[in-house]
């Protein structure tokens, strides 16, 4: 198991990772459409959205912790 500590940053990993892949698959089929090197080229695309992505998920959260406290209720 990992120790607690380090659920912000797997989370960061896991939510980056997952969003990244999408979004540049999405975006490389409208670019691209289903060309022969589609799938090279969404890797490469997804690789280099995922290293911006994970610091940017890293600042981003728990900013968005903080929004979403403050517009919901409170117990």
């Amino acid at each position: 198991m990992i120790p607690k500590k380090f659920a912000p940053a797997l989370f960061a990993v896991i939510l980056s990772g997952n969003m990244s892949l999408l979004v540049s698959g999405i975006s490389t089929y409208y670019a691209a459409g289903l060309i022969h090197n589609f799938a090279g080229l969404w890797v490469r695309s997804w690789l280099m959205a995922w290293g911006l992505a994970f610091p940017i998920v890293l600042v981003v959260a728990p900013l968005a912790r903080r929004l979403v406290g403050l517009l919901v209720e409170k117990d």
